[in-house]
C-alpha cells in the first residue's frame, strides 16, 4: 500500500513538474553594453535603466506611450501649488519580504537628492517628502513644478530598512569607483528579481509572482508570461547577431544597421522599428582657458563661436545618414525630437554643410592652419557611435582641425566624461519626462548658477557651458505655465541654435531584433519592458 501511495505521489509530483516546465517562459536577451552598477540612484544612463526597471518600481509607472500611469501610487494630485499628495498602493512587498510604506518613499526621495546621486534632475524642485499616514505621502516642492509626476516615473523606490542594513543609505559614488552592496545587489518591488549577477558576463532575473502589477496591469498593456530573463552583454556586433540567428539568444536590443536586411529575411526573426526619443550631439568644452587635449596653448578655441560654427559647417550630416546610419536616423538642428513638449519646428534648422565656410571661419578666428584636438566617443552605447565619430573626425581633419578619435566602451567613457576630462565628446540624450526642461536643465544650465542653483542644474553639462540668459530661461521653465512657459522654451531653443554649445547630429531610429515567438511593445525610450512580453 505504502509503495503504491509513494508511486502515486511521485506521479503527481512529476506531472506538476512537467506542467510547471511547460509554463516556463525564458527570454535570453543581449545588448552591447552591461550596467556598470545596480544602484537605483547612482547612474542615470540607459544601460543601467534597462535592467533596473525590470526590478524596481516608481510611484508613477509608464504606459507604452511613456505617459504616466499608476505605479506604487494609485493616485496623486496637487493639493497646493508646492504640495503633491500621493496615495500608496496597499499590499506591496519588496523582494526580500519587507512591506512597502511611506517611510520608504521619504527615504528614496531623500536618497535621490544626495550629492552622489545622478538622479537629481528628477527631484531638483523637491524640498522634502513627508509621511502623512500609512497610505499617504506628501511631496513638498521649493517652487511649483508642473511636471513632477513625469519626473517621478524615473525615481525608483528602495527599502529603507534594507539600505540601512547594508550601509547603502546614499547612492554609490561611481566617479570614485566606490564598491558597495548596491553595486551588485537589488531589493525592489518590481516584476522581476535578480537571481544571479556576473558583471560583463550575465544577469539572471526571475519572475516575481507577488508583483502587484500582474493583477493591476499598470499602463494598460496586457500582462506578460515571461518567467525568467537572462541578460548577456555581447560587445561584438557579429557575435551578437550570430547568437540570435543560431537560437542562442532571443532578443537583441541593438542590432547593427548593416545586418537589418539579413535579419528581416531570416526565418523566425522579426525586426521592430520606430523613432527613439534620443538625440545625438557633440559637446564642446567652452569653460577651460586652455583645452586638455589640443595643441593650442594658452587659449581655448571652443570659446570662440566662429570655431564652433566652423566645425558644425564641416559635418556632412546627409552623408552620415545615408552611409553610416543607412537611413536609420533623422538629422536635426535642435536639442530634442518632436515627441517632446516644447519642440519648435522653426528652430529645427541646421547650419549647412559648407567646408569652404568652415575654413574661412577658422581663419577669422585666428586658426588659418587649423589645430589638433581629441574627440571622445563611446563605441558600444549608441547606434554606430564609433563609425559616426570616425566620419566626423575625417570631416574635421579635411577643414584643418586634425582630429584624433578616442573611442572606448561606455563604462570608462562615462567615467571620463563625468570627471570633465575631455575637450569635445559625443553624447546621446533621451528625454524620459517628455518635456523640454529635462534637456535644458541637465545639459545647459550653469552648475550651481545664480538662477536657482537647484539639484540637477547642469548635471550632464560636462562642457560646462554657461550663459546667464539661458539660465534665466531655464528658471522660467521650472515655474511658469501655459503660454509664458512655451515662450521661454522657444527663446531657449533659439539661443541654443545661435550659441552652438553643441553640434546636434540626429535623432536615432531604433531597431530591435526579436524571435517571432515573442510579442513585446516597441518603446520610444529604447527600454524593453518584459512585464508586457508574451512568449508563444
Amino acid at each position: 500500500m505504502r509503495s503504491r501511495i509513494r508511486a502515486a505521489l511521485l506521479a503527481v509530483a512529476l506531472a506538476v513538474g512537467l506542467a510547471c516546465a511547460a509554463e516556463a517562459r525564458t527570454v535570453r536577451w543581449a545588448a552591447s553594453g552591461d550596467p556598470n552598477t545596480l544602484d537605483p540612484h547612482s547612474q542615470n544612463v540607459g544601460t543601467v535603466a534597462m535592467v533596473l526597471q525590470q526590478v524596481y518600481d516608481a510611484l508613477v509607472a509608464r504606459r507604452p506611450d511613456l505617459r504616466p500611469a499608476p505605479g506604487l501610487a494609485t493616485e496623486w494630485r496637487q493639493v497646493e501649488p508646492t504640495r503633491w499628495r500621493f496615495t500608496l498602493r496597499e499590499g506591496v512587498r519588496f523582494h526580500e519580504g519587507e512591506a512597502f510604506g511611506p517611510e520608504d518613499v521619504v527615504f528614496s526621495i531623500g536618497r535621490a537628492l544626495q550629492p552622489t546621486s545622478n538622479f537629481g534632475i528628477f527631484v531638483d524642485t523637491i524640498d522634502r517628502a513627508e509621511a502623512v499616514d500609512a497610505r499617504t505621502v506628501d511631496i513638498v516642492t521649493k517652487v511649483p513644478d508642473p511636471i513632477l509626476d513625469y519626473k517621478l516615473a524615473s525615481v525608483f523606490m528602495m527599502s529603507k530598512s534594507w539600505a540601512e542594513r547594508h550601509n547603502a543609505t546614499r547612492p554609490q559614488n561611481t566617479r570614485a569607483r566606490e564598491e558597495m552592496h548596491t553595486v551588485r545587489n537589488t531589493n525592489g518591488t518590481g516584476a522581476f528579481r535578480i537571481a544571479a549577477r556576473e558583471p560583463d558576463v550575465r544577469t539572471v532575473l526571475q519572475r516575481n509572482e507577488a508583483w502587484w502589477g500582474w493583477r493591476d496591469n499598470p499602463g494598460g498593456a496586457p500582462a506578460g508570461n515571461v518567467t525568467e530573463l537572462v541578460f548577456r552583454p555581447i560587445a561584438s556586433d557579429a557575435t551578437r547577431i550570430a547568437a540570435l540567428l543560431s537560437g542562442e539568444v532571443d532578443f537583441v536590443l541593438d542590432p547593427p544597421l548593416q545586418d537589418l536586411g539579413r535579419l528581416r529575411a531570416a526565418n523566425g526573426i522579426r525586426v521592430l522599428e520606430g523613432p527613439e526619443i534620443r538625440t545625438l550631439f557633440l559637446v564642446f568644452d567652452t569653460h577651460r582657458d586652455e583645452l586638455l587635449y589640443s595643441d593650442v596653448k594658452g587659449r581655448n578655441p571652443f570659446k570662440d563661436l566662429r570655431v564652433r560654427q566652423a566645425l558644425y559647417h564641416a559635418i556632412d550630416i546627409g552623408a552620415i545618414q545615408r552611409v553610416t546610419m543607412r537611413g536609420q536616423s533623422v538629422p536635426t538642428g535642435t536639442l530634442f525630437p518632436e515627441q517632446v513638449n516644447g519642440y519648435v519646428r522653426e528652430e529645427d534648422v541646421r547650419l549647412p554643410h559648407d567646408p569652404a565656410r568652415a575654413r574661412a571661419l577658422l581663419a577669422e578666428a585666428g586658426y588659418p592652419q587649423g589645430f589638433a584636438v581629441t574627440l571622445d566617443c563611446p563605441n558600444n552605447r549608441y547606434i554606430n557611435d564609433e563609425q559616426i565619430c570616425q566620419s566626423i573626425a575625417a570631416m574635421w581633419s579635411r577643414v584643418g582641425v586634425r582630429t584624433t578619435l578616442k573611442a572606448q566602451p561606455i563604462a570608462p567613457f562615462f567615467a571620463q566624461i563625468q570627471r570633465d576630462d575631455t575637450s569635445v565628446f559625443m553624447l546621446g540624450w533621451g528625454v524620459p519626462t517628455l518635456d523640454a526642461l529635462y534637456s535644458f536643465q541637465s545639459l545647459l544650465a550653469t552648475r550651481g548658477g545664480a538662477q536657482g542653483g537647484q539639484v540637477g542644474d547642469g548635471i550632464w553639462n560636462h562642457g560646462r557651458y554657461s550663459n546667464p540668459r539661458m539660465d534665466a530661461l531655464i528658471g522660467r521653465m521650472k515655474t511658469e505655465t501655459g503660454e509664458a512657459r512655451g515662450a521661454a522654451i522657444r527663446e531657449a531653443l533659439r539661443l541654443y541654435r545661435e550659441d552652438v554649445p553643441h553640434i546636434p547630429l540626429h535623432h536615432q531610429m531604433i531597431p530591435w531584433a526579436v524571435r517571432a515567438s515573442i510579442q513585446i511593445p516597441h518603446m520610444a525610450n529604447n527600454q524593453p519592458y518584459f512585464r508586457w512580453a508574451v512568449v508563444n
